[in-house]
């Protein structure tokens, strides 16, 4: 993108820091050869009396390598909620800057916006659930510094179209965020791919979905090693403790086992799918790219507490703009499919 300055987005107290440095920033080793008397910890080994690694190194070679990056382009954090957090007190002035959000979409954009005191502009998606990107581009002023995709979406499943995303990308001058937790469930290639075409690109994902991590928290950061850069200056030096580095390794390595669980809980989506389709009370159903389905049913209060009643958890997304009446399904194992599946059928 031609004319792009991050240092005009990242806030003046930020580029004028001089980020914390901890004991383990002043060398590299794995520790074996080693005595460690810096950093005030106790010395009996128990596996996990020792700090962490503040920059995660081993598991970021292995996902860059993986992902096709450099491992100065991937930042790691107590699950992606951290990761937000950090591009908002990185990029955003509180009280002064505003970013923009595309309703129905992942709550804790707002969230975060509010913790941090930054105006949260809402321009809502289509009746088809795609971004209108006039509409976002009008939005835009010059104290509009982020603008945040989630794609696949979250509640309504769809990824949006390539052409309005790059739209987007080679039109605004702030930074544009994908969030991509459920790209390992969708047909459609992850933006990592364009990673190095746009400099105001940041893509996240994460370890809860498709890998099943969701226990230990850890949400990952994909941009420009520029970018990377700044978040790292206020990152907390321990933000990914040993216990999830190491569960997380070990996961990520296992990549064959990560992807028949992926293509297991695809086919059980079309079991799903198939079954809400045959059910008199669901008026439609939208596509999905993710692993959950969104219903529009006849009565969605109703419906929830039939399930919740028989024990089963969904999600009731009618509070959302263009979601009335709709129940998210997360797509569970093959016995708990079966389970729903019967319980729907008994409804009445």
């Amino acid at each position: 993108m031609e004319g792009f300055d991050l240092n005009k987005l990242v806030r003046e107290s930020v580029l004028k820091l001089q980020p914390y440095s901890s004991a383990r920033d002043e060398y590299v080793s794995d520790g074996s050869e080693m005595i460690f008397l810096d950093a005030n910890e106790n010395p009996f080994d128990n596996g996990v009396n020792r700090y962490p690694d503040p920059y995660q190194r081993s598991l970021k070679s292995l996902l860059a390598k993986q992902k096709g990056v450099s491992e100065n382009q991937v930042l790691l954090g107590n699950g992606s909620d951290e990761v937000l957090d950090l591009i908002y007190r990185a990029f955003c002035e509180p009280n002064q800057d505003n970013i923009i959000t595309l309703p129905p979409t992942y709550g804790m954009y707002k969230v975060l916006a509010g913790i941090n005191a930054v105006k949260n502009k809402e321009v809502l998606l289509s009746n088809d659930f795609e971004p209108n990107v006039d509409k976002i581009l009008m939005a835009v002023d010059i104290k509009t510094k982020l603008l945040f995709i989630c794609s696949p979406n979250n509640p309504t499943g769809n990824a949006f179209k390539e052409e309005a995303v790059e739209k987007l990308l080679k039109s605004f001058q702030g930074l544009v965020v994908i969030d991509e937790a459920y790209i390992d469930f969708s047909k459609d290639e992850s933006w990592l791919s364009k990673l190095d075409n746009y400099p105001n690109l940041i893509v996240t994902q994460t370890l809860s979905k498709a890998y099943g991590l969701a226990g230990i928290r850890l949400g990952i950061c994909y941009a420009s090693e520029e970018i990377i850069g700044v978040l790292n200056k206020i990152k907390p030096p321990y933000n990914v403790n040993q216990l999830t580095q190491q569960r997380a390794l070990q996961r990520v390595l296992n990549q064959d086992l990560v992807n028949k669980e992926v293509q297991q809980i695809l086919d059980e989506r079309d079991e799903l799918i198939n079954a809400l389709n045959g059910l008199e009370f669901v008026r439609e159903l939208y596509p999905t790219d993710a692993n959950f389905v969104l219903a529009k049913v006849d009565d969605a209060n109703k419906r929830y507490q039939q399930l919740l009643d028989k024990q089963v958890v969904v999600r009731n997304r009618s509070t959302q703009p263009l979601c009335e009446n709709t129940l998210r399904f997360t797509v569970g194992t093959p016995e708990e499919n079966k389970r729903l599946i019967a319980i729907l059928k008994e409804l009445n």
